[in-house]
C-alpha cells in the first residue's frame, strides 16, 4: 500500500523546526543533508545558505516519516499563512494526544483546544511556532488510524 508522508518547506529554519519536532515525537533523523553536502546545478552557492537543510527525514511511529527542507533564497520566501493545509496525527491514546498537542502547540496559536468533539473523537487544531498547521485526533474506535 502507498504511504503518505508530509513534506514541509521552511524559510531557513528547518533545522530549528525539526530539532523541535524530534523533541516532541522522539526518535532520530534517518536523513539530514545540508546544501553544502550536495553539488548540483542550481544549488545555493553562498556561505549563508551552505549549512541550511536540503533534506531531513524523521520517522514518526511505525510507518510514517515527517520530511522537510529549507527553500533557498533564490527561490523566494514562503508566505506562512497562504494555505490551509494541515498535518493530521492519529494518536493511540488520549494521553498521547494531550502530549503531542501540548508539545507541538507550545509557542504557536491554538485554533481549537483539544477536547471531546461532537463527532466522538478527542480533537484539537493549532498552528505551531513555525507556521505549520496540525490536527491531533484520538478516536477510541480507530486507535491511531484516520
Amino acid at each position: 500500500m502507498a504511504s503518505i508522508n508530509p513534506y514541509l518547506h521552511f524559510n531557513g529554519n528547518a533545522e530549528e523546526a525539526f530539532t523541535y519536532y524530534k523533541s516532541v515525537f522522539g526518535g532520530e533523523f534517518v536523513t539530514l543533508i545540508r546544501f553544502k553536502d550536495m553539488h548540483f546545478e542550481g544549488a545555493p552557492d553562498n556561505e549563508k545558505e551552505a549549512d541550511k537543510i536540503m533534506h531531513v527525514a524523521l520517522p514518526i511511529g511505525k510507518h510514517n516519516v515527517l520530511m522537510g527542507s529549507d527553500t533557498p533564497q533564490q527561490l523566494g520566501t514562503h508566505n506562512e499563512r497562504e494555505t490551509r493545509s494541515k498535518i493530521s496525527i492519529g494518536a493511540e491514546s488520549k494521553e498521547e494526544a494531550d502530549q503531542l498537542f501540548k508539545g507541538l502547540s507550545a509557542g504557536g496559536e491554538v485554533e481549537m483546544p483539544i477536547a471531546d468533539s461532537p463527532w466522538g473523537s478527542y480533537f484539537g487544531m493549532f498552528r505551531d511556532k513555525f507556521g505549520i498547521e496540525w490536527m491531533v485526533d484520538f478516536d477510541p474506535r480507530h486507535k491511531g488510524q484516520p
